[in-house]
């Protein structure tokens, strides 16, 4: 996929981690859109601007707040909540023009969503759920990488997670995941790519060894579940062998481990990788946060090394190369499906399930 992927910018996508929003101001890159963000002071509501002062374009992320305005650190052009400047220096009138974008925020599962597009058209119902990562009985560490590709590549690789078993060996690969046949479900009306991958009698790969306490061989579940453009969620279901979910679907013997991410377009060959695992058990071993913290921070940052790398590669590609795909690439050419129509159609919301 030599050329880059289109951005849908009427579409919500993920600006950053709840817990990164704060009285810093934090300046973020989305759909090549330079936001500022932070949190007002009375009920720590996230803000959102353009990231550039209407005067020089100098960055406000690299100013200060004054309250909950942003006072740019060259001239002291002064902005509230909705991007309209309030103060300029030298003089008591403010151009009428004095004004930077303000986007529509929705903060929901710990993450904080931004709009780049029409805001007329931002809809919070439409904001895909991962109630996994602020619910009671989950505990979650998380984290973010920025990738110098393009975010299309991300979607691809997070996929198939055939990859698994030759990127991310010693981690969370084994033979079985490669080996495995998936099953593909795409709902295309509503944008989700469903891909499975059910391993009746496994190796138990160190991310979940170290984590659980299992010896020996595993039963093994992934279910993948992509809403496009920006969330993706993993089921993740290991259990010693034998051990399966009873007839009602309760599974009270297994490890359920979900894992999330959000697949930002930062700017054109740019993507931001934001990252998440959350768990039922050991809740309150702080080990157990560490080991897949650290984990599943190496493992991003393998993919991350192999999409530079890819991206290069295809940077240097020749005109008219024909890609060869095969059965485990049906979800990510399913995905690329959706979101070229995303953009194609104009770039309407999908129509997300409460």
């Amino acid at each position: 996929m030599p050329h880059m992927t289109a951005f849908a910018r009427n579409q919500w996508y993920v600006a950053a981690h709840a817990p990164e929003v704060g009285r810093e101001l934090l300046g973020r890159t989305v759909l090549g859109e330079p936001l500022v963000l932070y949190r007002t002071e009375d009920d720590g509501t996230a803000v959102a601007l353009s990231d550039r002062c209407v005067h020089r374009r100098f960055p406000l992320s690299a100013s200060r707040l004054d309250g909950d305005r942003i006072v740019c650190g060259y001239h002291g052009f002064t902005y509230d909540t909705t991007g309209a400047c309030v103060s300029v220096p030298g003089q008591k009138r403010v151009p009428r023009t004095a004004r930077v974008a303000s986007y529509p925020v929705v903060e929901l599962d710990s993450l904080v969503w931004v709009w780049i597009g029409d805001p007329a058209l931002a809809d919070p119902a439409a904001v895909p759920r991962a109630r996994h990562l602020d619910s009671p009985g989950w505990v979650t560490v998380r984290g973010m990488e920025p990738v110098d590709a393009d975010y299309g590549l991300l979607v691809d690789n997070l996929l198939d997670l055939s990859h698994e078993t030759y990127l991310h060996g010693g981690y969370i690969g084994t033979p079985e995941v490669a080996e495995t046949p998936i099953t593909t479900e795409v709902d295309e009306d509503a944008g989700v790519v469903r891909v499975s991958r059910h391993m009746d009698d496994a190796a138990c790969p160190p991310f979940y060894a170290r984590s659980t306490g299992i010896e020996g061989r595993i039963t093994r579940w992934q279910d993948i579940e992509y809403h496009a453009p920006c969330l993706y969620l993993l089921h993740s279901r290991v259990a010693p062998v034998g051990v399966l979910p009873e007839a009602d679907g309760s599974d009270p013997d297994a490890f359920h481990t979900e894992i999330t991410y959000a697949i930002t377009p930062s700017a054109e060959g740019r993507v931001y990788d934001f990252w998440a695992v959350s768990r039922d058990f050991a809740r309150d071993d702080d080990e157990v946060s560490t080991i897949l913290r650290d984990f599943n921070h190496t493992v991003v940052m393998q993919d991350v090394d192999a999409l530079n790398l890819l991206q290069r590669a295809l940077g240097t590609e020749r005109a008219g190369y024909q890609e060869l795909s095969i059965n485990i690439d049906t979800g990510g050419l399913a995905a690329r499906r959706i979101l070229a129509r995303l953009v194609e159609e104009g770039d309407k919301p999908v129509e997300r399930a409460l």
